[in-house]
This record gives C-alpha cells, sequence and structure tokens, in this order.
C-alpha cells in the first residue's frame, strides 16, 4: 500500500502473510514431476531420460538386446454370407433345440424289490395282485400275476400306482434278461388321422398277440408256478382280488 505524507507516496511492506501466499502461488504453477511438458507436446525429461525412466532398457536387455514380438492374433473369418436387413412377413417356425440332459430311472422304493408282490391301484388290473421281476431302463416296472393265476399278463407299470406288500418269494431262476421297453413297443400301431371318410370306416378288428408273446408268457408262467407252489396259500392271495370294505382304513393297514 502507499501512504500520502505531506505530498509524498511512500510504499509501505507487504505483510509477511501476503507474501507467503504470492510465493507459494508462484511455486504451483512451475511442473511438479518430470513428466509434466514444458508447452504444449514438448516434454520436461528428454527421449534418452525418459527411455531410462520407463524401464524400456531392462526389458530389452532381457530378450537379447530386442523388444519381444508378440504375435499378431488371426483375423476373424468374414461370414460368408450377410445376413438380410428384411424379415419374411410370415412367422417361419423353427425346431426348438434338444435338451441334453439325460433322465434317469426313478428310485425303486423300499417295499418295491424283486420278487416282491404288488397291488395295482390303477388301469385294466386295479386292484390284482402281481409278482414283480425287475426294473426296465424307463424307470417302469416289469410285472406280471403270472397270467395262468389271476390273468395279468407281463405288462410295465409305474410304480407310483402300485403297493408294495411284505409277501416276497424268490425270482433268482426266472430269466428276464430279454424284456425291455423296445419288447413292449414294438407293435404298437401309430396314430391315425380320420378325415370324413373315417366316420364310416369298419372299425378294426383287435390285433392278436403274435405267436412269439405267447410263448414268452409260458415260459414265466412255467418258471413262476413251481415256486409259487412250494408256499402255502400263494396261488389262491395271488388269485384274489384287493378290495376294501367300510371301516377298513388303509393307512393303519400292514400289506
Amino acid at each position: 500500500g502507499r501512504l500520502r505524507l505531506g505530498g509524498l507516496f511512500r510504499v509501505s511492506p507487504l505483510p509477511e502473510a501476503h507474501l507467503l501466499i504470492m510465493g507459494k502461488a508462484a511455486k504451483s504453477k512451475s511442473p511438479k514431476t518430470p513428466q509434466a511438458p514444458l508447452a504444449r507436446s514438448i516434454g520436461k525429461a528428454g527421449r534418452a531420460k525418459s527411455y531410462h525412466r520407463r524401464g524400456l532398457w531392462a526389458i530389452k536387455k532381457k530378450n537379447g538386446g530386442k523388444f519381444p514380438v508378440h504375435p499378431k492374433k488371426a483375423a476373424a473369418a468374414a461370414p460368408v454370407a450377410k445376413t438380410s436387413k428384411f424379415y419374411p412377413a410370415d412367422d417361419i417356425p423353427k425346431p426348438l433345440a434338444k435338451n441334453s440332459v439325460t433322465t434317469k430311472p426313478a428310485k425303486l422304493r423300499e417295499s418295491v424289490t424283486p420278487g416282491a408282490v404288488l397291488i395295482i391301484l390303477a388301469g385294466r388290473f386295479r386292484g390284482k395282485r402281481v409278482v414283480f421281476l425287475k426294473q426296465l431302463e424307463s424307470g417302469l416296472l416289469l410285472v406280471t400275476g403270472p397270467f395262468k393265476v389271476n390273468g395279468v399278463p407281463l405288462r410295465r407299470v409305474n410304480q407310483a400306482y402300485v403297493i408294495g406288500t411284505s409277501t416276497k418269494i424268490d425270482i433268482s431262476k426266472v430269466d428276464v434278461a430279454k424284456y425291455n421297453d423296445k419288447y413292449f413297443t414294438a407293435d404298437k400301431p401309430g396314430k391315425k388321422v380320420k378325415g370324413e371318410s373315417g366316420f364310416f370306416e369298419a372299425p378294426e378288428a383287435k390285433k392278436e398277440l403274435s405267436a412269439e408273446k405267447i410263448a414268452d408268457q409260458k415260459k414265466v408262467d412255467a418258471d413262476l408256478m413251481p415256486i409259487i407252489n412250494k408256499v402255502a396259500d400263494l396261488k389262491s392271495y395271488l388269485g384274489a382280488r384287493f378290495s376294501l370294505k367300510s371301516g377298513m382304513k388303509p393307512h393303519e393297514m400292514k400289506f
């Protein structure tokens, strides 16, 4: 500041705090690091100094005096056909992607074991008692009456529709290796689409069983009957139909 004394001006010294602030502002304008540019596109450090500071000499020394060369990635193959900018007005059905998950056969209940007597709860033979032979690949149960005792042939049953009983016989000598799911689906006719003329057609006659299946049923019955006859009252037990009467409580019964 200036003071006027008798027509003369005298320059007064600035406070020390003000001088410190000005000094800091002046220092802050100078570049702090060597990387800071002196001007646009001009760095403070030269090429040689930057070369050593970045450690490029160490990389070159490690690789025998040369910079390492990395192989270039292979360029992606150009698409063969360009996708159209337009799409059809009608929806084009596309097949659904197949599920690769394979289904495993259901785990058998403790009461359902080979040789056990089961009670069928649904279907054409509901209420009948059958002998469980083995579990097929699909998880279904292969059972038979036998046919000679109660009229139940070799057939597949879901274990959800059977009740396991405590009665069991030894069927280790009965050969059932040839029976699988294809054995029961080979002769199954496909569905036919009926038109207007189909209403006036005569119904098709029922197909009779092949001689091979009849022979297979007789063979299984012949293997099972000696085993059944050895157990007292088992033949009559298999021949009787299961039923409930009034007052009987299934959840309290022991099968």
